[in-house]
């Protein structure tokens, strides 16, 4: 059983309520029914008529009362909800869904955003980033072709402490929802100091700070692609990696690198790509390739719905 059917299967064991708010998109719509059909979730379609208006204004006013500090006025709150995706995000705040998705119709940073404000961000990092899951179909690397690649949509050029971070909550999301034992490899194009360079220095700083974090997890850094997934090729540069090349968690230097990997991989190899998947924050949120397919957020939703496990 490969890995989407794996996590479908587990959603399916404790249904998890879902809200949608993009339910003008045909993709969207295709997707509930099948969630419906296979009994994935309970998606909740977030149209028009199931807004109510008094909860609507008090979403409003608690919003306002959360950043008035920073200068917004309430004519300005007020125009952000009449986008349902920031009274989505609310629903998921109060406990009213259990997780959300959207991102077919928005951007990656509209959906970030309102996901970041209105459902919060967890104490333990107060930053927020994300991963895909990747499944590489014929792949005798990661495990049996499924990786995590982090993070490929969030932030521009983390620093070591959001490196850090990014690799343990990427690593966490390995363990909860692919039941796997991650492997961590912070990614470069030097291999344990073969250049001198700041990159490899504050990847050598989020290594520490990782294991500050979590002190039993297997990680190195920095490494090459091939040093980090390809054991005959790790014997060689880097011999003493706890890793030993077979890493299933890939944190990437920035997020240049991160998106640009993850799409070649993905068109590339066929692989299916579920993602950005947001860590970080107080509640499970994915957001969605604008020119995502009906499956690919039925297995967001998913996804979404084993982490609110």
């Amino acid at each position: 059983m490969d890995a989407i059917s794996r996590i479908r299967k587990q959603a399916a064991l404790k249904i998890k309520t879902i809200v949608l708010p993009e339910y003008e998109d045909a993709r969207t719509l295709e997707a509930v029914e099948i969630i419906r059909k296979e009994k994935i979730a309970n998606p909740f379609l977030l149209t028009p008529d199931l807004i109510d208006e008094g909860q609507k204004e008090k979403y409003i006013q608690e919003y306002y009362k959360l950043y008035q500090s920073k200068d917004i006025d309430l004519d300005t709150v007020r125009k952000l909800f009449n986008d349902n995706l920031y009274y989505a995000a609310m629903m998921t705040r109060e406990g009213k869904a259990d997780g959300l998705v959207a991102g077919a119709s928005h951007t990656t940073a509209d959906v970030a955003r309102a996901c970041i404000r209105c459902v919060g961000l967890d104490e333990r990092f107060t930053i927020a980033s994300s991963c895909f899951i990747m499944d590489v179909p014929n792949c005798e690397y990661g495990d049996k072709g499924t990786f995590i690649f982090a993070d490929c949509g969030v932030i521009p050029d983390p620093n070591a402490r959001q490196l850090s971070c990014i690799a343990f909550t990427a690593a966490e999301l390995a363990g909860k929802v692919l039941n796997l034992t991650p492997r961590v490899a912070f990614l470069s194009y030097s291999t344990k100091g073969s250049a001198r360079t700041k990159s490899a220095e504050k990847i050598a700083e989020a290594l520490a700070l990782l294991k500050t974090l979590s002190p039993t997890i297997l990680a190195d850094g920095e490494l090459q692609g091939d040093a980090a997934i390809v054991p005959e090729v790790a014997g060689i540069k880097c011999p003493d990696s706890p890793i030993n090349g077979q890493a299933n968690v890939l944190v990437f230097p920035n997020l240049e690198a991160g998106n640009i990997a993850y799409k070649l991989v993905q068109r590339l190899s066929g692989c299916r790509a579920i993602g950005p998947l947001f860590l970080g924050l107080n509640k499970p949120a994915s957001d969605l390739s604008r020119g995502c397919f009906a499956k690919d957020i039925v297995d967001s939703v998913a996804v979404t719905a084993v982490r609110a496990q």
